[in-house]
């Protein structure tokens, strides 16, 4: 079978089915992308309008790998692509209701008052302590509190994980969700040992980690990147069908789809899927049952995604940072601020500062059966109270994701092993998307090499 004759299809045009076309074109590859929505980029979206610009997916990503850079570069969007304001490095943690900044030197963790001296002396214990024996069952809360202890696990791991995951860390697996943080304890007996140990690892790798990995967007906003590697294909993606199931032939595969009115079969020798969990369940639920069980377990918490925009003269305090993330101990009703305007200038006009906030998440799952209108009346109080906001916002959008991240929970190295077993049994197809190696858009990314590398060995296996 020469490469000319291999039908592929890839299910979903998000950065993960994209990435992945473009580098098996690159090999040779002809691909088939379907996408339900009417344009590329999956939870990649962005709004320019009034002099703000808007993304209600990922605001930005972290260069973990030069594949980024090198496919932005290929797909002529280098000139755009920018880097974050260096006003944005420091980060703030609320605590008793003051922002506090997060320390990134050794001075500044001695001299600060977001711990107490009793926790900064506890994390020299911390090179000391063993391997648990349980860590493989292990949650990032149990598992940050026995190495670093309670108080740095409140008021630093806690908003974070909120922060990046928008999940609950007393049931995010460390393992699955941290495997990074995880593998510091296994192979190097700690983290401080580890960070130092795995850094001349990450040099010859050519990789960063996502502490120094620079943050990135473009200068249009993040959906710019999936539009620029969608004009770069050759094949292109189809848009608007509806997957409605995966069928296994005696020899390859059919995706039946609807477009409008019509029903279409579409053959495919091999099934790239990057669609989310819960949408992959009900498409290959026909091929086994055992994997749709696995993939309705996991959980997406919805997240509200609200944007503001003030008159530069309302805000009372300096704008000197990335933004804040709020403690669960802080019992407020949202997650945390982007001060997207101070990151990236170009978010708002020179007369204005726009800000990003999310509500809800597993910590507050709730949210669904609010009043949207009145939860964001209550969400803008209280950010105008802890940022020193005064007046109104001059512009406001929303965006409401009843499904936002995947939870990689306590548990989750189960569905890891099924996925595994799913794809041994069902040769030529493969399970792909933010659900399976990382959230992130570097995750996404680096993982897409692996599946591509995944599918032509594959392929070269057959010849």
């Amino acid at each position: 079978m020469t490469k000319d004759q291999v039908n592929i299809v890839i299910l979903g045009a998000g950065i993960s089915g994209l990435t992945t076309a473009f580098l098996l074109e690159k090999e040779g590859y002809k691909t088939t992308i379907l996408e339900s929505r009417g344009e590329p980029g999956g939870a990649m979206q962005t709004i320019i309008e009034d002099d703000f610009l808007v993304d209600f997916g990922p605001n930005s990503g972290l260069e973990t790998t030069p594949l980024i850079s090198k496919i932005a570069q290929e797909v002529g969007l280098k000139e755009e692509m920018i880097y974050a304001n260096e006003a944005s490095n420091k980060r703030y943690i609320l605590r008793n209701g003051k922002l506090l900044a997060l320390p990134t030197s050794g001075p500044a963790f001695f001299t600060t008052s977001l711990f107490s001296l009793g926790a900064k002396l506890r994390l020299f214990k911390e090179p000391f302590i063993g391997k648990s024996e349980d860590g493989y069952y292990q949650s990032i809360a149990d598992f940050v509190r026995r190495r670093l202890g309670n108080e740095f696990y409140d008021y630093a791991i806690d908003p974070f994980v909120s922060g990046v995951f928008a999940g609950d860390p007393e049931k995010l697996s460390v393992k699955s969700a941290f495997p990074k943080l995880y593998r510091l304890e296994e192979l190097y007996g700690g983290m401080i040992k580890g960070m130092i140990r795995g850094a001349r690892e990450r040099k010859k790798n050519a990789e960063k980690s996502k502490q120094t990995a620079k943050m990135f967007s473009f200068l249009y906003g993040m959906q710019t990147f999936p539009e620029a590697i969608t004009k770069s294909l050759k094949s292109g993606v189809i848009y608007n069908t509806k997957i409605q199931k995966v069928t296994r032939l005696e020899t390859g595969y059919e995706v039946e789809v609807q477009q409008g009115e019509d029903n279409i079969k579409i053959p495919a020798d091999l099934i790239i899927s990057t669609s989310p969990a819960y949408v992959t369940s009900s498409i290959l639920s026909g091929i086994d049952s055992g994997l749709k069980s696995h993939l309705d377990e996991i959980y997406y918490p919805p997240v509200l995604v609200l944007y503001l925009g003030y008159k530069k003269e309302d805000i009372k305090r300096p704008l000197d940072g990335f933004g804040y993330l709020i403690p669960s101990k802080e019992k407020r009703k949202f997650l945390g601020a982007i001060w997207s305007s101070t990151i990236f200038p170009n978010r708002s006009s020179s007369k204005t500062a726009s800000f990003t906030l999310f509500v809800g998440g597993a910590r507050n799952p709730g949210i669904l059966k609010k009043d949207v209108n009145k939860l964001i009346d209550e969400v803008i109080k209280e950010f105008s109270e802890i940022t020193s906001v005064q007046g109104k916002p001059v512009y406001m959008k929303y965006k409401l994701w009843e499904k936002a991240i995947p939870q990689y929970n306590l548990g989750y190295i189960e569905h890891e092993k099924y996925f595994e077993k799913f794809e041994k049994e069902n040769p030529g197809l493969f399970l792909s998307g933010n659900y399976r190696g990382g959230i992130s858009v570097g995750d996404c990314v680096k993982n897409s090499e692996v599946t591509t590398k995944r599918v032509t060995d594959y392929i070269n296996s057959l010849n």
